[in-house]
């Protein structure tokens, strides 16, 4: 399984992107994906999961309300838009697979995408 990332730029506070996550040599319908974040000079946290059964979502709390996760099977492809951007959100992202489904563990993880939140 390999999964790419894309969709990240530069956008200004209060603006919107959405991230895409496209996976191949396999498909996504049996792994929970996850989007994570790295910001300059700190560790890596969480922003969201969506689970392979069910569809089931979760948030960090610094991102409920503004971002969205979802999935489309169809095209092997999880999305994270983002609305309402804060400079605090400007990290490299990336989406990693479970193949528990569970949001647990992440076997498999892209390269990531920039994205920076300034005027």
């Amino acid at each position: 399984l390999q999964l790419v990332e894309s969709g990240g730029g530069l956008v200004q506070p209060g603006g919107s992107l959405r991230l895409s996550c496209a996976a191949s040599g396999h498909t996504l319908d049996d792994y929970a994906i996850g989007w994570f974040r790295q910001a300059p000079g700190k560790e890596r946290e969480g922003v969201s999961c969506i689970r392979s059964r069910g569809g089931s979502t979760n948030y960090a709390d610094s991102v409920k309300g503004r971002f969205t996760i979802s999935r489309d099977n169809a095209k092997n492809t999880v999305y994270l838009q983002m609305n309402s951007l804060k400079p605090e959100d400007t990290a490299v992202y990336y989406c990693a697979a479970d193949p528990t489904g569970l949001c647990v563990i992440y076997d498999y993880w892209g390269q990531g995408t920039q994205v920076a939140v300034s005027s």
